[in-house]
This record gives structure tokens, C-alpha cells and sequence, in this order.
């Protein structure tokens, strides 16, 4: 068998891919005896001692039965050195702009990158079609490469954009319901309470990161901390500005109602101009579709008339 440069070049990919696989492998079977000893280690702990009347010490057998702790997945991986390289801190925001706080799917996301990665070079290995010259074959398994690394960022970050323009979208309505709670006599923190557990069927996005600052703010954390996330993981400025509001009417206290009247205004007439810039825009692009579509119709219905006429006439003289 002649070995040809393009097939060089698929085994050495083959086992480039095998190594990686293999060295994959070793690192999760590692991590599975870990997690095995340290249940065992736990189990151990757990099955306490029992001291009889008459002096006797026994161990406890039913406390080892209750609460087996579950099988621990491998975070520690989060905070290793490729760990870091693989997740990196924007990552890990655009996981929480997703609403996905938790180490699991910061752990998912870096397992989906890794084992994709990895799988759709080897799969166009195991279905290769033979005429491509090896700077093709390179090509093809780099752009591949790439594709199986940065897809799951990818669909993040779709996600993400999603949920900014929803805080958009809801942002004036979380203005009117605060205005509307402060109206009634309610209090700034029943005011945040009441919109995360009532209004949280049309403020999706917002009541779910507002539960989160109240949780955070019932565990001890000043307000100021606590809306921190809620005013920097969504990069809008509005949205900012009226933590910041709600920031300084808690820290000095004193009515919001007047503020929130002026922030709405101020809102509905950044929205109006957005509005007027997204028509301007559309009018843009609605002239070169009617150009390109009404256009032609135009001339073959005035001109059209003209043209047969002239045919005609043409014909007459030919005759």
C-alpha cells in the first residue's frame, strides 16, 4: 500500500484524535475514582456512634443509610488552568445572561466544546471522499475544528442577544408596575418583592434576575450588591441608570414616585427615537425593494402601450 501524502495527513489526524480521546478518557475515569472515594470517605463520616446505658459503643448502621450524597461531578475542571482557557470569564457571562447560573452548565458547555471539537473532525475522517488534495483536507478539518469550538459560544450568545432585547422590551413595563406598587404605599422592598413573585409570568426575564437580588438581599448583602448583577449583566444603560435610582432612594430613602415618573418619560422618548430611527431605516431599505420590484412594473404598464404600438407600426412599414 503506497502511502500518499493525503493519507499521512488522516492518520496522523486519526491519532491525533485517539490521543485526545484517550487522554479524555483518563481524566474522567481519574475523576470517577475520586468522587468514588470521597463518597466513601463521607459514608465513613456519616455512620455515627451510639452510646448504650451500659457503657458500650456502637456504630449507628441506619446512619449511613440516610442521605447519600449524589455523584459529584467534576467542577474542579471550571477552575483549572484549561479550564479557564476553555470557559473564559465571557463565557461565563454569556451563561449568565442565559439565565443559567449554576457550575453544571458552566461544566456542560465545557464538556459540548471539547466533544465537539473533537467529533466532527473525526467524523469527516470516518466519511472522507477521496480527490481532495491535503491543503483541502487541512482546511476542511481546521474549519471544522473551529466550528465544533466556537458553536456552543455561538448559540449562547443568540440566546443572550435574545434576553437583552426581552429586558428591553419589559424594562417599561418593570417602570410602570414599581411606580404603580409605590403609589399604593408600598415600600421599596415590598414594591421588588411583590414584582418577582406576582409579576413574574410578564417580566420573564427581569423578575427572574429580580428574585435573584432578593434572595441575595435577604442572605445579608446590601441593596447596592445586590442589584449589582442585575444592573451589569444585561449592558443596557437604561436599565443601569434605574438601579442606580433605586440604589440612591434606598441608601437616602425619600418618595420614588416623582423620580419614576421622570425616568419613565425620559424612557418613552428614548424608545420614540429608536422608533423613529428603526422607520428610517426601514424606509431605506423598503426603496431599493420597490425599486427593484415595482419599478419594472411601472414601465410595463405606462410604457408598455407605447412599446406594442410602435412594434406594430414597424411591422406595417416591414409588409
Amino acid at each position: 500500500m503506497t502511502m500518499t501524502p493525503a493519507t499521512l495527513t488522516t492518520l496522523s489526524l486519526a491519532l491525533l484524535a485517539l490521543g485526545l480521546l484517550i487522554a479524555a478518557g483518563a481524566l474522567i475515569a481519574a475523576d470517577l475514582r475520586r468522587a468514588r472515594s470521597g463518597q466513601a470517605i463521607k459514608r465513613a463520616i456519616q455512620q455515627g456512634t451510639v452510646v448504650l446505658p451500659n457503657g458500650i459503643v456502637e456504630t449507628n448502621p441506619d446512619l449511613g443509610q440516610q442521605d447519600k450524597p449524589d455523584v459529584e461531578l467534576p467542577f474542579h475542571w471550571l477552575n483549572s488552568r484549561i479550564g479557564r482557557a476553555l470557559v473564559a470569564n465571557e463565557d461565563r457571562d454569556l451563561i449568565d445572561q442565559c439565565g443559567l447560573r449554576s457550575q453544571r452548565a458552566q461544566l456542560i458547555f465545557l464538556v459540548t466544546r471539547m466533544m465537539l471539537a473533537v467529533l466532527l473532525p473525526v467524523s469527516a475522517l470516518l466519511f472522507w471522499v477521496e480527490g481532495y488534495s491535503r491543503s483541502t483536507a487541512a482546511m476542511i478539518m481546521a474549519a471544522l475544528f473551529v466550528a465544533g469550538f466556537m458553536g456552543p459560544k455561538w448559540v449562547l450568545g443568540r440566546f443572550a442577544a435574545q434576553r437583552r432585547e426581552r429586558v428591553a422590551r419589559e424594562l417599561p413595563l418593570f417602570v410602570d408596575l414599581l411606580k404603580l406598587l409605590q403609589g399604593v404605599g408600598l415600600s421599596l422592598d415590598q414594591s421588588l418583592q411583590i414584582m418577582a413573585s406576582d409579576f413574574s409570568h410578564v417580566l420573564h426575564v427581569l423578575g427572574y434576575e429580580l428574585a435573584i437580588a432578593n434572595r441575595q438581599y435577604s442572605q445579608g448583602r446590601t441593596r447596592e450588591h445586590s442589584l449589582q448583577r442585575l444592573a451589569s449583566l444585561h449592558k443596557n444603560e437604561n436599565l443601569r441608570s434605574l438601579v442606580a435610582l433605586l440604589v440612591q432612594v434606598d441608601r437616602h430613602g425619600g418618595a420614588v414616585q416623582e423620580p419614576m415618573r421622570v425616568f419613565g418619560e425620559r424612557l418613552r422618548e428614548h424608545r420614540r427615537s429608536e422608533m423613529k430611527e428603526r422607520i428610517g431605516k426601514i424606509t431605506v431599505k423598503m426603496t431599493g425593494i420597490m425599486v427593484t420590484t415595482l419599478l419594472p412594473a411601472l414601465v410595463i404598464v405606462t410604457a408598455g402601450p407605447g412599446f406594442i404600438a410602435i412594434f406594430r407600426s414597424l411591422g406595417s412599414i416591414g409588409k
